[in-house]
């Protein structure tokens, strides 16, 4: 991705602005799908080799491809092009915008809703769902599984309808629930989530290469695991939807199944213990922290001091901002804990409880409420964007911040309070020409931030 794609009207005018722009593509190009599946998934002298686990092509009948995620067309890309003819067939699904073409040779790839699902994404799993049914013991499947994969692969559970989903989610994204919570709900409302893909794909070997979306690359999360193990549960599900007091919101066909599930009238997702997991090999391809630390390696190359704080912030994305002004401001005041001149990386995933009616993103949302505590400060940029290029349902990956931001704001008659409270971050740096639009990365290895001193 090309540094020009970052440029906002604050780094072009900061000394710095270059700079930055070139590390944020660094974080990117560190996080390319195609090349985290070259470095994990192999093809020598006709053996296939993943994680500590290989197989001989001649041991093997049909190679399928199946997947899901916003990384799903360029991580395909990489395995059809280490196995072309030996592939049979394969289904790929990924966000509208993400797929250049329909097809690479025999995977198929079709573009669907994200964050709520869509009758394309329903479709795109109804037809893995048929692809791995027939799938015997001498067969090999290839997932490719990437952020955004839950949206995506959707398999509506019987009784419940894809209307139903589409509800659940909303609401749940409305309340501020994190992603593990989110992600425990579609697990025990479909089919191919919580090891379901892995269930379907049995008897067949699997492996699963994975570009993680989630704090802690937990594999049961990312995706809502279709290819792992799962740890939660019917009870824990209806748990969540009670503590945000939704349950009365949330469609009945879907209480209907929790409340069935809980009372052990319906099986629940498949343990660590279960024998189908033999022959599943699951293997974390590119992470958040793997970004990070590609961009603050170009930091250091540039002679700039850096420090890699977190990869695991989480909680609201608006009070993750006042604590990246706070850090902004200990640097500028105490030379600590890193000294001037910095680059100070944290990453992870945060969240939005909706209040207003604005349109934004956490990224957006986290750097607006951050502008009026780096004020004044020389020299300080502060990023905060989402490694796939959307942030929320916007065409932003972000936004930037500096210690001029507040006065360009003034000027402009904005109140940043007051775009806060409406939950509409991205009308307020749309204004100061500060979104970041580098478009569509084709990866996603959650969201990162840089305080640039």
């Amino acid at each position: 991705m090309r540094s020009e794609q970052f440029l906002t009207a604050s780094l072009r005018a900061e000394e710095q602005g270059l700079f930055a722009a070139e590390m944020l593509a660094a974080a990117i190009q560190a996080a390319d799908p195609a090349e985290a599946v070259r470095q994990h998934f192999f093809v020598n002298d006709g053996v296939i080799s993943a994680g500590g686990f290989s197989v001989h092509l001649q041991e093997v009948r049909r190679v399928f491809v199946v997947g899901a995620g916003k990384a799903g067309y360029p991580m395909a890309q990489a395995v059809y092009g280490l196995l072309g003819s030996k592939i049979a067939a394969g289904i790929v699904l990924v966000k509208y915008g993400h797929a250049p073409e329909p097809a690479i040779g025999p995977i198929a790839i079709i573009e669907a809703g994200h964050p709520e699902p869509d009758e394309n994404g329903a479709h795109g799993a109804a037809r893995i769902a048929a692809l791995l049914d027939d799938a015997g013991p001498d067969d090999l499947v290839i997932a490719v599984i990437s952020g955004g994969g839950s949206a995506l692969l959707t398999a509506p559970a019987e009784g419940i309808a894809l209307a139903d989903l589409r509800e659940m989610t909303k609401i749940l994204l409305a309340c501020g629930a994190p992603i593990h919570e989110i992600n425990c709900l579609r697990k025990h409302t479909e089919t191919l989530k919580g090891g379901g893909l892995a269930l379907k794909a049995s008897p067949a070997r699997v492996i699963s290469l994975i570009l993680s979306d989630v704090v802690g690359n937990p594999l049961e999360s990312i995706a809502s695991g279709p290819t792992a193990p799962d740890s939660t549960t019917f009870a824990n599900a209806l748990a969540i939807l009670d503590a945000y007091v939704v349950s009365a919101a949330v469609p009945a066909a879907i209480m209907q199944r929790l409340r069935a599930g809980a009372a052990g009238l319906l099986p629940e997702t498949p343990r660590q213990d279960n024998e189908l997991f033999h022959k599943v090999h699951n293997v974390i391809a590119g992470s958040n922290r793997q970004a990070a630390l590609a961009a603050l390696a170009y930091a250091e190359s540039k002679g700039m001091r850096t420090l890699l704080l977190t990869t695991w912030l989480q909680g609201e994305a608006k009070e993750a901002g006042h604590f990246l002004g706070a850090i902004a401001r200990e640097i500028a005041q105490y030379d600590s804990p890193v000294h001037r001149p910095c680059v100070i990386a944290v990453g992870g995933e945060t969240t939005v409880t909706i209040r207003g009616s604005g349109l934004g993103g956490r990224n957006q949302e986290m750097a607006l409420s951050l502008v009026e505590d780096i004020a004044g400060l020389s020299g300080c940029i502060v990023i905060t964007f989402a490694t796939d290029g959307t942030d929320g349902p916007t065409d932003a990956a972000g936004a930037v911040v500096t210690g001029k931001s507040a006065a360009a704001a003034q000027r402009l008659g904005l109140i940043p309070m007051e775009y806060l409270q409406q939950n509409n971050s991205y009308a307020f740096f749309a204004a100061l020409q500060d979104l970041l639009l580098p478009g569509p990365t084709q990866t996603n290895v959650n969201d990162l931030a840089f305080i640039i001193l």
